[in-house]
């Protein structure tokens, strides 16, 4: 999944226009209308069941070519009082923090302490975001994701002395910002990674720091410029603490802007954190976001978000595990070596080496976070395999993801069918209450999940008994709502 930002199309849109204010404002009305009615028009529809995009061998159907691609948004309306998402008949859950402004990622520091990525797409240069980009501004905005980014990390903790199994964090800090559009994080011995955008920055750090306040310094860059079409840029570290993996998704769907511009894009990169030299670890990775260790092995896995406007029935998104060299399709085919006639000049050297992905996640969901399940203090029947937030769709008729969900690991593969952790995110009426991004085991074994549209970080845990506190907190509750400075927290107001 991605917007798109075509560069040098925005004069043509306004020339027509004349000098007048009201005339552009005027044109741009019209071509909302013009382009609202052609969408309806192109009402493109799946004919197949999410379920059929989920698992190892996924129905990937002809390709739907339309005038227009499918675009079907789930307005962003925030959790009204009183209403939460849907555990698990087993689960539960609650509010462990609230009032963010589009809190992405979540890194749990070995003493238990939360930090949370408060970040958004970073801004355009004038005059360079072109017709489509404009457009898809429009769109993003309505699904809740068009507004400036916060450029902070939040840490949140819960005293030692806190025994309530529905705890929430009753510290709050402002941990990290200034910075630009932050998503990953990774703590090595005393310094903390974070992946801004356009580089890795390293921190210095002390077991207990409530905030940093020392300049960053730079590891390395990391590709962004003007299109910056995937913008989010992922971490995790070795085991033996010396390397980096550095998520980078691509420029672009499918290569229209040219490969010259995916240079170490659609790719995991391998840094060394001693020199912040880099290679690329693994290719052909449309847009890969969250990873984790799959321990029995030692394999570094992935969720990766494929490519758009091929119909609501492709392609699913996957969870693979990664391997040192491997190429993965983007751009030239999908899931294997399906090959998408759209790219040119095609590589049929490249599709025939294409490794086949472990697990699809179903078309469009926007897989993106990742957490393995080691620790966990949930049921065993999500005592081995990986938790997975899907942020859903914005271009898929009827509506993928909105959820957490589970995949079960059995010898350090995927091994059946999805379980349903965390849903509930849409309302009846096809608004989106929230949408979960970042997934998380804090030191008590419960599931973090870093709500971006609601601004919420849910706790999901198991039922306990009924001796044991088990009162369910709404994010609006004043309990939450005093953990918020508001002068330092203050969040924009979810598009509506």
């Amino acid at each position: 999944m991605g917007t798109d930002s075509s560069v040098g199309n925005r004069g043509n849109v306004e020339s027509f226009a004349g000098d007048s204010p009201a005339l552009r404002c005027g044109a741009r009305g019209s071509l909302i209308v013009l382009i609202a009615l052609l969408l309806s028009a192109c009402a493109e529809t799946a004919t197949l069941p999410v379920s059929a995009g989920f698992g190892a061998t996924p129905e990937l159907p002809p390709p739907k070519y339309t005038l227009l691609p499918t675009v079907n948004i789930a307005p962003a309306i925030g959790w009204p009082t009183g209403v939460m998402p849907q555990p698990a008949s087993d689960l539960a859950v609650s509010a462990y923090a609230a009032n963010f402004d589009h809190p992405r990622w979540l890194y749990v520091l070995p003493n238990g302490d939360v930090l949370v990525a408060e970040s958004n797409k970073p801004p355009k240069p004038p005059g360079t975001v072109g017709i489509k980009g404009w457009v898809m501004g429009l769109v993003m905005k309505r699904a809740g994701s068009g507004v400036p980014s916060a450029n902070r990390i939040t840490l949140l903790r819960t005293s030692d002395g806190n025994i309530n199994v529905d705890a929430a964090a009753d510290v709050r800090s402002v941990f990290l910002e200034g910075l630009n559009s932050p998503f990953g994080m990774a703590l090595i011995g005393n310094n903390l990674y974070v992946a801004n955008t356009d580089a890795i920055m390293r921190f210095p750090y002390k077991t207990g720091d409530t905030r940093i306040t020392a300049a960053g310094v730079k590891l390395v860059d990391l590709p962004a410029g003007i299109i910056n079409h995937h913008w989010t840029k992922n971490l995790i570290a070795s085991a033996d603490g010396q390397t980096l993996y550095v998520a980078v998704g691509s420029n672009s769907n499918v290569a229209e802007r040219g490969m010259e511009v995916e240079k170490e894009r659609a790719a995991i990169l391998k840094v060394n954190i001693a020199s912040g030299t880099h290679t690329v670890f693994a290719s052909g990775l449309r847009n890969p976001v969250g990873m984790a260790w799959e321990p029995s092995t030692g394999a570094l896995w992935t969720v990766v978000n494929e490519r758009d406007e091929l119909g609501s029935d492709l392609v699913p998104d996957y969870l693979t595990s990664v391997v040192d060299g491997a190429f993965y399709g983007w751009p030239y085919s999908y899931f294997g070596q399906t090959v998408d006639v759209r790219v040119k000049p095609p590589r049929p050297d490249l599709v025939a080496t294409a490794r086949v992905p472990d697990y699809a996640l179903g078309p469009h969901t926007a897989s993106l976070g990742l957490a393995f399940s080691s620790g966990t203090s949930l049921p065993p029947a999500f005592a081995n395999g990986m938790f997975i937030g899907q942020r859903g769709s914005w271009n898929r008729r009827p509506h993928s993801g909105y959820k957490v969900i589970f995949v079960p690991f059995v010898e350090g593969k995927p091994s059946g069918s999805p379980i349903d952790v965390l849903t509930g995110f849409l309302s009846d009426e096809k608004k989106a209450f929230g949408r979960p991004v970042g997934v998380a085991l804090d030191k008590r074994g419960a599931l973090l999940v870093a709500d971006d549209v609601g601004n919420v970080i849910w706790r999901v845990r198991s039922k306990v008994s009924s001796s044991v506190s088990t009162k369910v907190t709404s994010p609006l509750t004043s309990q939450v709502r005093q953990q918020t400075n508001t002068a330092a927290f203050k969040s924009e107001k979810v598009s509506q």
